[in-house]
C-alpha cells in the first residue's frame, strides 16, 4: 500500500505559523493602498483625476489623496509651461548643445507658393499652453496633431494671399499676427483647450536652387526703388522753385498791370480837373500849366551861360545842374 505524503508533514510547525499566513497579505495590501493613495502635483502641472475613466477633479500643484488601488487614476498636464511646435526645421539637444536639422520632410512643411507665383521656404514655431487639461486630454485623441495640421492650413493660405516680397520683408510681423488670431480662432472652433501665445516667423528665405536668381531680382527691385526715390527728390525740388518762380512772375505782372491801370486812371481824372478848371478860367489855367511845364523843363536844362562879346567871363544865368548850356548873346 503506497504511504501518504500528509504524514511526513509538520502539523504542528503548521499550526504555529498559520497566522502569518494571513498577516503578510494584509500588510501587502496596506503598503499598495498607502502607496496608491496619494500624488504630488509638480507647479507647472494641474493633475485630471479620473475615477474608473470619468474625469470627477482637477487638482492643482501640491500634495492631494486619491482611492487606492486604481480607482482614481491622476493624469498629469504641463498647464503653466509653454510648449512649442517647430514647422520646417528641428531643433534637438545633442551633448547638452542645441542643433538645428532639417531634412526633406521638413522641407515639405516650409515650401509655400506666394501670390505672385514665388516659391519661399517658411520656417516658423507656435507657441502655446493648456487652458483646460480636461478637454485637451479628452476632446481628441492627439491634440497635437489637429494644431500641427491647422497651423501650417493657415500659414500657407495666408502666405498663398501675400506677395512673396511682403513676405521677405516688411510683412513678416503682420503675417505672424495674422496667423496666431486665426489659428486661436480654430483652436476655439475645435474645443482643444490650448491657448496659442505667439508664432514666430524664424526664418523666411527663397528655396536653395533659385537663391542666386532671386539675389538677383531683389538688387534690380532696389536699384529701380533707388532710382524712383532719386527721381521724386528732384521733382521734389524742381517743381516747387519752378511754381515759386511762376508765383513771382505772375505777382509781378500783376502789381505792374495795376500800376499802370492806376497810373492811367490818375492821369485821366488830372486832365479832366484841368479841363474843367479851364473851362471855368482859361487864362488862369494856361498861365498855370505855362508855369507847370517851365518848372518841370527848367531843372533838366542845366546851366545856362549868356555869352557877352565885350566880356571876357561868361555870365551864369541859372545853375540848374551839371551839365551847361551855352546861349550866345544877341544885340
Amino acid at each position: 500500500m503506497p504511504r501518504n505524503p500528509l504524514d511526513d508533514v509538520d502539523w504542528d510547525a503548521v499550526k504555529r505559523y498559520r497566522k502569518l499566513v494571513f498577516i503578510v497579505p494584509l500588510f501587502i495590501l496596506i503598503a499598495v493602498g498607502a502607496l496608491t493613495s496619494y500624488y504630488i502635483v509638480q507647479p507647472e502641472e494641474e493633475a485630471v483625476i479620473k475615477r474608473f475613466g470619468l474625469v470627477v477633479a482637477q487638482k492643482e500643484p501640491g500634495l492631494h489623496f486619491k482611492l487606492p488601488f486604481g480607482i482614481d487614476t491622476a493624469q498629469m498636464v504641463p498647464t503653466a509651461r509653454v510648449l512649442k511646435q517647430e514647422f520646417g526645421f528641428r531643433t534637438q539637444g545633442i551633448d547638452g548643445r542645441t542643433s538645428y536639422r532639417k531634412d526633406s520632410m521638413h522641407r515639405d512643411e516650409s515650401l509655400m507658393l506666394t501670390g505672385d507665383l514665388k516659391v519661399i521656404d517658411v520656417e516658423w514655431v507656435v507657441q502655446y499652453r493648456v487652458s483646460n487639461p480636461d478637454k485637451f486630454l479628452h476632446q481628441v485623441r492627439d491634440p497635437e496633431q489637429p494644431l500641427r495640421d491647422v497651423s501650417e492650413s493657415v500659414m500657407r493660405r495666408i502666405v498663398g494671399n501675400s506677395l512673396g516680397s511682403d513676405v521677405l520683408t516688411e510683412k513678416r510681423v503682420q503675417v505672424a499676427n495674422l496667423s496666431r488670431a486665426e489659428l486661436q480662432k480654430a483652436m476655439e472652433y475645435f474645443d482643444l483647450g490650448i491657448q496659442i501665445s505667439t508664432i514666430e516667423l524664424q526664418d523666411v528665405t527663397p528655396p536653395e536652387p533659385v537663391k542666386p536668381a532671386f539675389n538677383e531680382v531683389n538688387q534690380a527691385e532696389q536699384e529701380r526703388e533707388r532710382f524712383i526715390n532719386e527721381a521724386e527728390k528732384r521733382r521734389n525740388q524742381v517743381i516747387p522753385r519752378a511754381e515759386g518762380e511762376a508765383r513771382q512772375v505772375i505777382a509781378e505782372a500783376q502789381g505792374y498791370a495795376a500800376k499802370r491801370v492806376n497810373a492811367a486812371k490818375g492821369e485821366a481824372d488830372r486832365f479832366t480837373a484841368v479841363y474843367e478848371a479851364y473851362l471855368d478860367a482859361p487864362d488862369v489855367t494856361r498861365q498855370r500849366m505855362y508855369l507847370e511845364m517851365i518848372d518841370k523843363v527848367l531843372p533838366q536844362a542845366g546851366r545856362i551861360f549868356i555869352m557877352d562879346e565885350n566880356q571876357t567871363a561868361p555870365l551864369p544865368l541859372l545853375n540848374l545842374g551839371d551839365s551847361s548850356v551855352t546861349v550866345p548873346a544877341t544885340r
